[in-house]
C-alpha cells in the first residue's frame, strides 16, 4: 500500500508539470464551454429534446475529457516512461506491473473526474444547466466510460513500440471520436452515412450514456451503451496485461 501511495503521489506531481496533459483536461474543456454558450443562445431545441443547446454539450465535453485522457494522457505517459527507461529502473525495486498501471489510473481518473465537476460548476454558475438526471447514476456512467477508455490508452502503450508513434495513433483515433460521436453536436446533424460509422467509434457509446443519464433517462435504456463499454473495460484489461512491458 505504501508503495501505491508513493506512486500516485509521483504520478499526479507529473501530471500537473506536464502543460498539455493539465490543459486538455481541466482548461480547454471550460474554455470551449464557456465560448459555446456565449454564442449557442438560451432557446430549448428539438434536436435535444427541449433542453437548452449549453445543457446538452456537458455530456459531451465531458465525453471529451475522457477520451482525451485515456486516448493521449495515458498512452503517452506509459509510453514515455518506457522509452525513457523509467520502468526499467522500477523493474530493479519491489514495484510490480499492477502497481505501475493501478497509480496511474488513479492519478488520471482523479484528474479527469476534477475536469469534469469544473465543467459543470462552471456551467451552473454561469449558464444555470439544467440536470435532470440522478448524481450517482452518472457518477457510475463516468466512471465506466472512464476506465473503458483507459483500458484502450494501455493498450495503445503496450502495442506501440515508440513514443511517437503512439503519440500519432492516438491522435489519429482522437480526432474522428470527437467528430463523429456526437460530442461536439448531435450525430442527427450528420449525413446518413456518416450516422452508421459513428457506431462503430467507442465514443459514441459513452456520449449516449452520459447524455442519457444527465436527462435523467433509466440504465434500462442504455444497454446497449453499457455492454459495449463493459466489453471495452475488459478487453482493456486482458490485453493491457498481457501487452506490459518494462523496457
Amino acid at each position: 500500500m505504501k508503495g501505491l501511495l508513493r506512486m500516485t503521489w509521483m504520478e499526479a506531481m507529473l501530471f500537473l508539470r506536464e502543460p498539455m496533459s493539465a490543459f486538455f483536461t481541466l482548461v480547454f474543456p471550460l474554455m470551449y464551454l464557456l465560448l459555446f454558450g456565449a454564442i449557442s443562445g438560451n432557446e430549448p431545441t428539438p434536436q435535444y429534446g427541449g433542453q437548452r443547446t449549453i445543457d446538452a454539450s456537458i455530456p459531451g465535453l465531458t465525453a471529451m475529457i475522457i477520451c482525451v485522457a485515456g486516448l493521449m494522457s495515458t498512452t503517452m505517459t506509459m509510453s514515455t516512461y518506457r522509452e525513457k527507461g523509467i520502468l526499467r529502473r522500477l523493474r530493479t525495486t519491489p514495484v510490480s506491473p499492477l502497481v505501475v498501471l493501478v497509480a496511474q489510473v488513479i492519478v488520471v481518473f482523479t484528474m479527469t473526474a476534477l475536469g469534469m465537476f469544473l465543467l459543470v460548476a462552471a456551467g451552473v454558475l454561469v449558464y444555470h444547466v439544467r440536470f435532470e438526471g440522478n448524481a450517482f447514476s452518472l457518477l457510475a456512467g463516468f466512471a465506466l466510460s472512464s476506465l473503458s477508455f483507459f483500458g484502450i490508452g494501455f493498450i495503445l502503450a503496450g502495442t506501440m513500440p515508440t513514443v511517437r508513434s503512439a503519440w500519432v495513433v492516438g491522435m489519429v483515433l482522437l480526432y474522428p471520436m470527437l467528430l463523429l460521436s456526437g460530442a461536439f453536436f448531435t450525430v442527427e446533424l450528420l449525413p446518413a452515412a456518416v450516422q452508421k460509422v459513428s457506431a462503430f467509434i467507442p465514443l459514441t457509446y459513452v456520449v449516449n450514456l452520459l447524455g442519457g443519464l444527465w436527462m435523467g433517462q433509466p440504465w434500462g435504456d442504455h444497454l446497449l451503451d453499457v455492454g459495449v463499454l463493459a466489453g471495452l473495460l475488459l478487453v482493456g484489461i486482458v490485453v493491457s496485461a498481457k501487452t506490459f512491458r518494462w523496457e
